[in-house]
């Protein structure tokens, strides 16, 4: 071939290299994430177009913090890292919420951020948008990174996908200054440069002498109750949920997110007998649930007498143990290694629970359902919740693989009784901090993640908010 004009050799030279815009893309989609929610503008409008162009999926939404909760709910259904990309400054500062809310519901996200320049930044010279948003970052998140080199995206990327998905999962936070996307560098070094996480969320095996502690304590039990929270629901280990309630024949409670891990119609369900098995339970079994707010702290007039009861504890993260209250038997590891050797423990000579006690949970449940059916059976004028949530209730009855998103006040409370859930992970609602606001971000992370129809079950002040 003839050598090429003078020219026209620079742009061969230039087809050798790579820059910071597709470095990152790369590592993203090297590591199965190809899907962004976000809101383009300066300094990642062209990183989203590329995005577009590399074959990813990129969401756009008006506001940052609906992109946030759409990737937490992406990340709490996939057990992968929702990523949120948005401007510096008040672009981050949307973000921030959304970020802080996943990180307290342990959703796996990584919040990406374009951020004005370090140096300009540290000397507080009156950069565009400039903010320290890092530092900001850092006490609502999991881990906090920064990227100032092309060739350290992708451990950028790899660090915080482990830490968005290890251990107990969470927000991270990804600061991408300007001048970053457009280094360059060539593109066989670039290739090198990037990483493939491998088991970025290791199995965490509890420690056999935890797991027969916990047993021998089930077995001495009276009247036991496993208590399902949203970690169990995240944790993907369905089968051997319901084989552990089953094969012990132990009533369970489900918290809201943790509705359908069996169907809500299930004998064992203790759902609609919450208030009498809080408060007569002797064991507690919690698997992915917090002694929080939410259940009272485990302690008050909603629970038992004090000393009355006591607590086996299954969490990926030992520093939750004793936190409300004290704690007999925990189990520490992921759920789905803790509950299997739980079931590993259950053979063909595991005693059933008392008659009395399930006949009482029984009892209690065809009371209350029964009072709920013929409140439910009015058709008022106006309408009331009961009488609208009757034909939701419906709805998803006929199409249980209807994704379920729920959020308000009364809205919320009413529905989580009324609506029930028949398939595990078909369900987000507000989650811990009860924060309103998340619907539509969830319904649309729902439908994009699942291929599902939403179904968004909203109070006006929440939808008002979202």
């Amino acid at each position: 071939h003839p050598p090429l004009p003078a020219a026209v050799a620079p742009m061969a030279s230039q087809d050798r290299l790579t820059d910071g815009f597709h470095l990152l893309l790369n590592a993203l989609k090297l590591n199965g994430l190809d899907t962004i929610f976000g809101l383009p503008g300066i300094p990642i409008t062209d990183l989203m177009r590329l995005a577009q162009a590399e074959g990813m999926r990129v969401i756009s939404f008006r506001h940052e913090a609906n992109a946030g909760h759409a990737a937490a709910a992406a990340g709490f259904l996939t057990k992968k890292p929702g990523l949120c990309l948005t401007v510096s400054a008040p672009g981050f500062l949307n973000g921030l919420t959304a970020l802080a809310n996943a990180t307290t519901n342990c959703f796996p996200m990584i919040l990406i951020s374009g951020s004005s320049e370090r140096e300009i930044v540290d000397l507080q010279q009156g950069d565009y948008e400039e903010m320290d948003q890092m530092s900001i970052a850092k006490p609502f998140c999991k881990a906090s990174y920064r990227v100032l080199h092309a060739e350290d995206i992708g451990i950028g990327v790899a660090r915080a996908i482990r830490a968005a998905v290890s251990g107990r999962p969470g927000g991270v936070y990804l600061d991408l200054p300007a001048k970053l996307f457009s280094q360059t560098m060539e593109v066989e070094a670039g290739s090198r440069s990037l990483v493939q996480v491998v088991d970025a969320a290791p199995r965490q095996i509890p420690s056999s002498e935890s797991v027969m502690r916990a047993l021998e304590l089930l077995k001495s039990a009276k009247r036991p109750l496993i208590l399902l929270g949203k970690g169990a629901a995240y944790a993907q280990a369905d089968a051997d949920i319901q084989a552990l309630i089953e094969k012990t024949g132990i009533p369970y409670l489900p918290m809201s997110m943790a509705k359908g891990l069996l169907p809500d119609t299930h004998e064992l369900s203790a759902a609609a007998a919450r208030s009498l098995v809080l408060k007569e339970a002797d064991v507690i079994v919690l698997v992915g649930a917090r002694l929080n707010w939410l259940l009272s702290h485990g302690k008050g007039k909603t629970w038992g007498a004090p000393g009355t009861q006591q607590f086996i504890q299954v969490d990926i993260a030992p520093m939750e143990i004793d936190s409300n209250v004290a704690i007999a038997a925990p189990v520490i590891g992921d759920v789905g290694s803790c509950v299997s050797a739980l079931l590993a423990g259950v053979d063909s000579t595991w005693a059933l629970p008392a008659a009395e006690w399930t006949a009482a949970i029984a009892k209690k449940r065809a009371d209350n359902e029964a009072k709920m059916e013929a409140t439910l059976a009015k058709n008022p004028t106006p309408m009331n919740f009961h009488s609208a949530l009757r034909v939701i209730r419906d709805v998803v009855r006929a199409r249980p693989d209807t994704m379920v998103v729920n959020e308000g006040a009364n809205t919320l409370d009413f529905a989580r009784s009324i609506v029930d859930m028949y398939k595990p992970r078909q369900r987000l609602d507000v989650g811990t901090w009860g924060v309103m606001g998340v619907g539509m971000g969830f319904s649309i992370a729902a439908a994009v993640t699942t291929g599902k129809p939403v179904l968004a079950i909203e109070g006006d002040s929440a939808f008002g908010f979202s």
